[in-house]
């Protein structure tokens, strides 16, 4: 959550600084643009999705978050840094083991409808487990499980990403609630019309249980992370990190606050209205940008795209 590690079309500010980030950026991008311009492009219905940053206090006192690097075999963002998530299962739609507030008030939290709610918010716990084997779920209301290590359990996270089990039913066979309360809402993205995989993204916010541990690489992910947001959005902003405008932005959000309960404390006051990237032709340049964030904002030519230097932040989970 698309093709190559490649960005290109800096903005004004960068071409007047010799200096390119590394914002993702398909070199496919201008002509897609173009042709939904010129009405020879029909705009794909997104799907919706969830992901969800992973926050601990690290050894040093400093507040940080799990990021995982995608295969460049991903056919959408390859090679890009992320945060565990996906698309939903129709399956999250169905009844599951629920503790904390009902789909029916996350509903009002995220301007949905209860059932549309509840499988957002089944895809943000059930994905996190399947990509970082961290599971937002207890035994009663007030507990998580505080282990989620060995065969049994990697078992039922390749079942869960096969799609051979869905969420609810392995909820039930363990005797576990999801907490719904250990999430916040963060933010939510609309992929661009002019993507080929467009999905509409709630972003959540959630503390690392304690006793859990993150379980590295996965199918989707050949990397994974806990890295402070600071260093991860200069590393950015360097243009050695290759990411998608949503998480970028997301991590600046988080460079205010100093540990966890401050995140967790302030994720009912965010702002939940999606933002979706316009596309305009000026000449023949693409002006591209992300109403709300103008740093994201590209000038597009048909130039060779940049691709950022590899590197290896962090410390691996």
């Amino acid at each position: 959550m698309t093709t190559n590690g490649r960005t290109g079309g800096g903005g004004a500010d960068d071409r007047a600084s010799g200096r390119e980030n590394g914002q993702w950026y398909p070199p496919e991008w201008p002509d897609r643009i173009r042709r939904l311009a010129h009405g020879e492009l029909e705009p794909v219905p997104p799907r919706r999705a969830s992901t969800v940053l992973l926050l601990r206090t690290g050894a040093d006192g400093a507040l940080a978050v799990h990021m995982l690097r995608r295969r460049t075999s991903m056919a959408f963002a390859g090679g890009a840094y992320a945060y565990p998530g996906g698309a939903v299962d129709p399956r999250d739609e169905r009844d599951v083991p629920w503790a904390g507030p009902s789909p029916r008030e996350w509903a009002a939290r995220l301007g949905v409808e209860p059932e549309v709610a509840q499988a957002v918010v089944c895809a943000a716990v059930r994905e996190t487990f399947e990509e970082a084997g961290v599971l937002l779920a207890g035994p009663d209301p007030a507990t998580v499980v505080a282990d989620t290590t060995g065969a049994e359990w990697e078992a039922d996270r390749a079942a869960l990403a096969g799609h051979e089990l869905s969420f609810g039913d392995f909820l039930e066979r363990r005797g576990l609630l999801l907490r719904s309360d250990l999430l916040g809402g963060w933010a939510r993205w609309i992929t661009p019309e002019f993507e080929p995989r467009r999905y509409d993204t709630w972003f959540f916010v959630a503390a690392l249980p304690d006793g859990q541990r993150t379980a590295g690489v996965s199918t989707e992910a050949d990397r994974a992370v806990w890295i402070r947001p600071a260093e991860a959005v200069a590393g950015y902003d360097r243009g050695e990190l290759l990411m998608m405008p949503p998480t970028v932005s997301t991590l600046r959000a988080l460079l205010p606050y100093e540990d966890v309960p401050a995140v967790l404390a302030s994720a009912g006051e965010r702002d939940l209205t999606p933002v979706l990237a316009r596309a305009r032709l000026v000449g023949e340049e693409i002006v591209l940008s992300w109403p709300g964030h103008e740093e994201f904002t590209k000038h597009l030519s048909s130039g060779p795209p940049h691709t950022p230097a590899t590197a290896t932040p962090g410390a691996d989970a």
